[in-house]
């Protein structure tokens, strides 16, 4: 994947920092902020917080980038994708991605509401077969 067109693409500034950020979330799928700045402190020993805060928002703030909200943990990060649920692991945390279209969710919450609907996030908890088999 050639990340630096792809940032561009975006019109996002490239630098080894996003390069690095893009990489790993392509190769982890869902990263939360701790995750990556421990990854990339091995890359980058000067970068902080701060700096992986400031990316992530900019690649938020063009679609590049999704947050994930999961009830009661640390928020996760994925290149974005076309829309999708996730399921996640209520014992070891693992998320996957649900690869089926949201639009008749959204169509049938918009028509049943009085709100027109931009975007959804749906996550299913349980327990992944690896923990269930345990």
């Amino acid at each position: 994947m050639n990340y630096t067109k792809l940032l561009k693409d975006y019109n996002l500034k490239v630098t080894p920092q996003r390069i690095a950020i893009v990489d790993e979330l392509h190769k982890h799928g869902h990263m939360n902020i701790d995750s990556l700045y421990q990854v990339l402190l091995v890359k980058f020993p000067s970068i902080s917080l701060a700096t992986i805060y400031k990316n992530i928002n900019a690649m938020i703030e063009k679609v590049f980038v999704d947050e994930v909200k999961i009830e009661h943990k640390k928020s996760v990060f994925e290149l974005s994708k076309k829309d999708h649920a996730h399921t996640i692991c209520s014992s070891c945390g693992a998320i996957e991605d649900m690869d089926f279209s949201l639009q008749n969710l959204m169509k049938e919450v918009a028509s049943s509401s009085s709100f027109e609907i931009e975007k959804t996030s749906l996550c299913f908890t349980g327990i992944c077969k690896t923990c269930a088999s345990k």
